[in-house]
């Protein structure tokens, strides 16, 4: 049965693309700039993560803070996301995602400014909170509008976006690390982080230019708006008619229902239903959909990317390297090849789907991993080895970069974006993203101290210990999405009406007061019960 799922989307669009109608290049080009234009708030988080790898070392010299306080620096805005990406879904649901991502530029502006004029710690980490607020937002709702305005034949490659701005956002970074290095010490990392207040300006204004969101039109009873954006985007007439209508059904808006804008009643209660429904008391196969987003955002962080991103300026101290220019500069080869990598995973994700290239990932993670442990550590034991040792270790870190940049993390948030129904999108993709937020916090936060405790070779034994883990969960849990349209992924898991019925395969007729229930619950996945928080989404780094 799972052959004949993995089979069906492969054997449907070969058998479908021989009679289909021509795509239109215009729409393919449009989706493109919109994707682009919603990923780039992506560049926000990436930025920070890339400055402060190298600010920090002269933050800590300049302010005599700690290695503990350089951690909480560092790994907090992790946590202070949290706030942002929570908040994004309900704004989001109020406001329209477009004006979402505006406000996530504005909020990260103002963290910007208020870190680059620090004056202390307490200051420094004042800024860190506002920032951390526009990342979560940033993180949220990029992946979230790229999903619902990308046409099924191209999700893959488009949803990938935010992964790859992050990407650039971080080269950036480390080439500001870099850029401002020679200045004196009071000035430079203030420059670093006050720099970053530029890109979210642009992106404000660039944003003004895209479409709203299909899906969230057809949830605010916007047909008429839906329909132009879906003819926009869409690869053939034929398969924006089909979006709608699905998108329809899944928000429970009757078929043949039209108009340029139908009243869509809000009904209370729909916000405990969905927690109720994805929380509290979920079938299997939703329990399978929630564990699934899950998995794949803990393994993403908790393997160890983190430790390399921004601690590399210290991995590198490890392996041999002293002068800090040598450092900042071979940090932003660590930059250049997570940008380059990420573009190669963009543009094969929708030919190899999802499956290979995470298994090729995580397996890649693991075997680089150790073998950057095993250098680490006969270079901490001042084992003879000479330069082959440090080069092994130095080739380590990019190789591992590589594999995560090719798999776990683009389709992280391609697969967490796309695989949950609807009305529990919302809910479960904030949940996803939380979990990736507090991972990752708690592994910025612990990386010096665990370097200390047990080695910083034994430090990345132990996350490729967990890469081991996450490569069994890919393997014997997550099914392959490619080809599927957001709207038909329940039945991959088993959910057989994406507005919220059971998932049981086979049942007998309802009585009644059953059938009562029934309704009433279906009209409860109405729109109005997705502002419970965020909307789907995806991906950090």
């Amino acid at each position: 049965m799972a052959e004949e799922q993995k089979n069906t989307p492969d054997m449907a669009a070969s058998s479908e693309s021989e009679h289909a109608p021509p795509r239109k290049k215009a729409n393919v080009r449009f989706a493109f700039a919109c994707a682009i234009l919603a990923s780039m708030t992506s560049i926000l988080l990436g930025y920070d993560i890339g400055v402060m790898s190298g600010a920090s070392l002269f933050i800590k010299e300049d302010m005599k803070i700690t290695d503990v306080e350089v951690e909480i620096l560092l790994g907090i805005l992790n946590l202070y996301s949290l706030v942002g990406s929570f908040a994004a879904g309900r704004t989001s649901d109020w406001i329209g995602r477009r004006l979402t991502i505006i406000l996530a530029a504005v909020i990260f502006f103002v963290g910007a400014i208020m870190m680059g004029l620090s004056v202390n710690y307490p200051m420094l980490m004042a800024g860190r909170f506002v920032a951390g607020i526009g990342v979560g937002y940033a993180l949220m709702i990029a992946p979230v509008y790229t999903a619902e305005v990308s046409p099924a034949s191209s999700r893959g490659f488009l949803t990938s976006f935010p992964e790859v701005f992050i990407n650039f956002g971080i080269l950036l970074g480390y080439v500001s690390n870099y850029a401002f290095s020679r200045l004196r010490l009071q000035l430079g990392w203030r420059l670093m982080l006050g720099v970053g207040a530029a890109p979210s300006v642009a992106l404000a204004l660039m944003v003004l230019a895209m479409p709203e969101s299909p899906r969230w039109l057809v949830m605010k009873g916007r047909l008429a708006d839906a329909k132009v954006v879906l003819g926009e985007t869409s690869d053939t007439a034929e398969e924006a008619a089909t979006r709608l209508a699905e998108i329809k059904e899944a928000v429970a808006i009757p078929a043949d229902l039209d108009g340029d804008v139908v009243a869509v009643p809000k009904r209370a209660g729909g916000e405990r239903r969905v927690w109720k429904e994805l929380i509290l008391s979920p079938t299997p196969a939703v329990r399978r959909v929630l564990l699934s987003a899950l998995g794949i955002h803990f393994f993403q962080q908790s393997s160890g990317i983190d430790a390399v991103v921004l601690y590399s300026p210290r991995v590198f101290q490890s392996a041999g390297i002293t002068d800090k220019n040598k450092l900042l500069g071979t940090t932003c080869a660590v930059g250049v090849t997570k940008t380059l990598f990420i573009l190669v995973a963009t543009f094969t994700l929708d030919r190899f789907g999802r499956r290979p290239p995470l298994l090729a990932s995580a397996g890649g993670m693991v075997a680089t991993l150790v073998t950057l442990g095993l250098g680490l550590t006969v270079i901490g034991e001042g084992a003879t080895g000479g330069g082959w040792v440090i080069a092994v270790s130095i080739a380590s870190i990019l190789a591992f970069v590589a594999f995560f940049s090719i798999g776990l993390g683009p389709i992280t948030w391609v697969y967490s974006s796309e695989i949950f129904p609807l009305h529990l999108r919302a809910l479960g993709c904030s949940l996803g993203v939380g979990l990736n937020r507090v991972t990752s916090g708690v592994i910025s936060m612990t990386f010096l101290s665990l370097s200390k405790a047990i080695t910083i070779g034994g430090s990345f034994f132990l996350y490729a210990g967990i890469a081991s883990l996450a490569w069994l969960f890919f393997f014997t849990y997550l099914p392959e999405t490619r080809g599927r349209t957001l709207e038909q992924m329940g039945e991959l898991f088993g959910i057989h009406n994406m507005a919220g019925d059971d998932d049981s395969a086979a049942t007998p007729p309802p009585s009644p007061e059953e059938e009562e229930k029934i309704t009433n619950y279906v009209e409860m996945a109405a729109p109005s019960s997705s502002s419970s928080t965020a909307t789907s989404s995806h991906h950090a780094k």
